[in-house]
């Protein structure tokens, strides 16, 4: 049987993160078109079910989330900063971290992210070792995709988090393909299970349905706090947008057919049609508010 769904895991409320995430992530792909963004951009369209439903499990007073390239939608459902997330990419002043991080290197309170590929790893381990040491009963959440496990830092990582029973949360984001790499032509074996030699306990999620990706987060958040040591929440989805704003060379008809069931076509079935509309019209207001002040 379902658990009951916490206020902020309700599926409306994870519907509405969703949304603004969409909207954020669709706006920036326009502004990079038209020259308007400095670098470059990394955008989990596809992906936001896992933003959603992992970080309305967390306590964001309390825990630590860590992010990678791919981090917009985490940064999002963490604090809901649209303008001074899209102001840091812009490469503006009043950007969340003074328009010098843009979007690979973002900081705001309890979230961090880095642009190096598995780079989070060793670093979010050793901070899951300071607050275990600080006695503060949060949990450090590493978000990775499936083709970050390809790096040897992360065994490192699992073994000290292990032998250590430290609260560390790796959120897999297995959308199939390391950049445009079939990850059947890079990884050998399963990915979900490359962490049980370990010790360290797995669950696996649908990650194009937020309440399946909330109810996983919760349990093993629960598992972690209560000092049983790491764990990974490995969610399969897709990434439905190009891996850096440009070329796209995966299967059209692959790509279209992921459309037809990703996190918020999921979401929608299940909702009222009247107050999917008025939440996708008041982010797509918002967005366009904050995009018109900024250029």
């Amino acid at each position: 049987m379902q658990k009951a769904l916490t206020p902020r895991g309700s599926l409306r409320a994870m519907y509405e993160t969703m949304a603004l995430i969409r909207a954020v992530e669709t706006s920036l792909l326009d502004l990079f078109s038209k020259g308007k963004l400095r670098g470059t951009v990394h955008t989990g369209i596809g992906q936001e079910a896992i933003a959603a439903g992992v970080v309305a499990a967390l306590d964001p007073d309390r825990d630590v989330l860590c992010s990678n390239h791919r981090g917009h939608g985490h940064y999002l459902a963490y604090c809901g900063d649209a303008r001074g997330l899209i102001a840091e990419i812009m490469g503006r002043a009043d950007g969340v971290c003074k328009g010098v991080g843009g979007s690979q290197h973002l900081h705001k309170k309890n979230f961090y992210s880095n642009g190096i590929l598995g780079g989070m790893a060793p670093v979010s381990v050793g901070m899951a070792m300071a607050e275990k040491t600080r006695k503060s009963g949060a949990i450090v959440v590493q978000f990775a995709g499936d083709g970050a496990l390809a790096e040897g830092a992360f065994y490192e990582a699992f073994n000290m988090a292990a032998l250590w029973k430290l609260p560390y949360m790796l959120v897999v984001e297995d959308n199939g393909y390391a950049q445009s790499t079939p990850k059947a032509l890079e990884q050998a074996g399963r990915l979900a299970d490359r962490a049980k030699p370990f010790g360290i306990r797995v669950i696996e999620a649908d990650g194009n349905d937020a309440e399946a990706v909330h109810e996983a987060a919760e349990t093993l958040a629960e598992h972690i706090r209560s000092g049983n040591g790491p764990g990974v929440l490995y969610c399969t989805t897709y990434r439905l947008a190009p891996h850096s704003k440009g070329d796209d060379i995966r299967d059209k008809a692959e790509i279209a057919e992921a459309w037809t069931r990703e996190p918020l076509v999921n979401a929608r079935a299940k909702l009222a049609p009247d107050f999917c509309d008025a939440v996708d019209a008041a982010v797509a207001a918002h967005v366009r508010d904050i995009i018109e002040a900024l250029t």
